[in-house]
This record gives C-alpha cells, sequence and structure tokens, in this order.
C-alpha cells in the first residue's frame, strides 16, 4: 500500500526536522512538532539489521571509538524534498583505535545507546559503503545518506 505524496513528505518533516505539517488528522488542524526538536542518531552497521530488528546488536559496528551519531531534528541537520530525506551537513563517527570493520549499511535510531534495538529507518550506504581500518575516520558526506518514504 502506497501513501499520498503530500503524506510521504510531511511525515519526513515531522520525524527529520521536527516541523509541524499540514495534514489534519481527527479535525485537527495538524500534527505539531515536539516542543524540543532533540536528535535522531545515526549507526553502521556490517549486515542488514532485520525488520524485527533481531539483528540491530549483532550488525552494529563496536570498533574501540566508534558511538551512534546524533544529528538534531532540523533543517540543518536534515534536507526533506519530496519523498526523500538526506544529511543535510557531512556525519563524522569517531577514529577507529582498534578493529577493521567494514559499514555497508546505516541506520536511524531514537537513542544514541549501542545496545538498544530502536531502529526506525535502515538502508544501503551509498559507494559500496566504508572501509574502516586503524587511525579511520569514517564519514558520510552530506547528502549520501537516504532515506525514502514510500
Amino acid at each position: 500500500m502506497s501513501k499520498s505524496n503530500t503524506w510521504e513528505t510531511d511525515t519526513l518533516k515531522l520525524i527529520f526536522q521536527n516541523a509541524n505539517t499540514t495534514y489534519p488528522i481527527g479535525g485537527s488542524s495538524g500534527l505539531a512538532g515536539s516542543a524540543s526538536a532533540g536528535s535522531l542518531y545515526v549507526a553502521l552497521f556490517s549486515g542488514a539489521p532485520a525488520e524485527d530488528q533481531s539483528g540491530v546488536n549483532a550488525n552494529e559496528l563496536s570498533y574501540t571509538g566508534y558511538a551512534r551519531k546524533a544529528v538534531v531534528r532540523s533543517a540543518a541537520g536534515w534536507t526533506v524534498s519530496g519523498n526523500t530525506c538526506t544529511n543535510a551537513a557531512a556525519i563524522t563517527f569517531g577514529t577507529c583505535i582498534i578493529g577493521t570493520p567494514t559499514a555497508l549499511y546505516f541506520g536511524i535510531c531514537k537513542a544514541g545507546i549501542r545496545a538498544i534495538s530502536d531502529l526506525i529507518y535502515w538502508g544501503l550506504l551509498t559507494g559500496g559503503g566504508l572501509a574502516i581500518g586503524v587511525g579511520t575516520t569514517p564519514q558520510i558526506p552530506a547528502g549520501n545518506l537516504s532515506i525514502i518514504e514510500d
């Protein structure tokens, strides 16, 4: 089942930019963003997490120096165009001190704590992923992380 184009755009704006949406629900004038925007957290994965999140903890990277990265829920953090949301700025992870993982997938999570299975979106990283070695500071360039609502 699909959604209307307006619903897709407004959903992404509400989740990623904390923007008030224009679609009324139940007689309301629209859905309001949160009083405090907060952040979403970007995680890196070596394998695809499952829809039921069973692979979230098993596949999330754990090299020494890694942590999920907070991205503010605003237009400064995320760009929304139509049914696609991208990162507005580069997302830089901690420098790898020990380990040599390869990140093939990204996840958008509600918390910054790795042990929590709180994944809300996930997808493939563009360009074949990120090969990470000792001394590497992994980065996802602006516009390279795409979430598509359809």
